[in-house]
């Protein structure tokens, strides 16, 4: 499908936070997907992946993952200087607000002309964990988290209890998880922890490991990974066609 993309600029309990959204053009309405990007926000990588969503059949809604620290449009570069600000980042905002901007964005969309009512959530690295976190709310009918950082750890700031692993048994819609086996980032004890807890809470999914480094789907830098980065969009495109293109 041919593709056309705008923003779009949601009041949160937090302040202003810009989304760019990617949906096929003409007519119709579409489900969406809420797509979380990595600490750097909405960067060319991230912007090439939503638009391969998208060309699917998706509305696919591209959130400033931190809008409240970052002037609006803020772009971070795959450099030190742009991975230090993003952790700096990650470890102020808590997941509660995350939490109400993932609201916000379900509330503004349900309504939209151009959308289904249906939503799913997918990200990588942060926003994995972004995305697994959306899951806990009942209207995400579906997750695709690729090496979703800081949940086997808890080191995202959250009120007691209120961390992701904790809450894991109150997704209701199917997640499909995705990892690297030499990230370094969620080593073999961190997936080992959030596979046994997806099976103590008898949630329903899917769990796939490659032998591939973290953000192995990024398509740019030395860790990408093209021939993963292709299977991994068919198993994203199936999961959501088939939770929610739905009658």
């Amino acid at each position: 499908m041919i593709i056309q993309k705008h923003d779009v600029n949601l009041n949160t309990p937090t302040g202003t936070m810009r989304c760019t959204v990617y949906r096929p053009q003409g007519d119709g309405k579409f489900p969406c997907i809420i797509f979380y990007s990595e600490i750097f926000q909405q960067t060319a990588p991230i912007a090439r992946s939503a638009a391969m969503m998208a060309g699917h059949g998706f509305v696919v809604i591209v959130p400033e993952v931190f809008h409240e620290l970052n002037p609006i449009g803020t772009v971070l570069g795959y450099d030190d200087q742009g991975k230090d600000k993003g952790n700096a980042d990650k470890f102020t905002k808590p997941l509660e607000s995350h939490d109400s901007d993932t609201v916000a964005i379900l509330d503004f969309f349900a309504k939209a002309e151009y959308c289904t009512g249906q939503f799913g959530s997918m990200g990588v690295c942060l926003g994995g964990h972004l995305a697994y976190r959306a899951a806990l709310n009942p209207r995400i009918q579906a997750t695709f988290c690729l090496y979703a950082t800081d949940i086997h750890s808890n080191t995202i700031p959250c009120g007691e209890g209120n961390d992701s692993f904790t809450r894991t048994g109150e997704i209701q819609g199917e997640i499909v998880m995705v990892w690297g086996k030499q990230d370094p980032h969620v080593p073999i004890e961190g997936r080992q922890k959030i596979y046994q807890q997806l099976i103590d809470t008898n949630r329903l999914f899917s769990w796939h490991e490659f032998n591939a480094q973290h953000a192995f789907m990024r398509d740019e830098g030395d860790r990408y990974d093209p021939a993963l980065a292709l299977e991994c969009y068919t198993k994203a495109v199936a999961l959501f066609q088939r939770a929610l293109h739905k009658a």
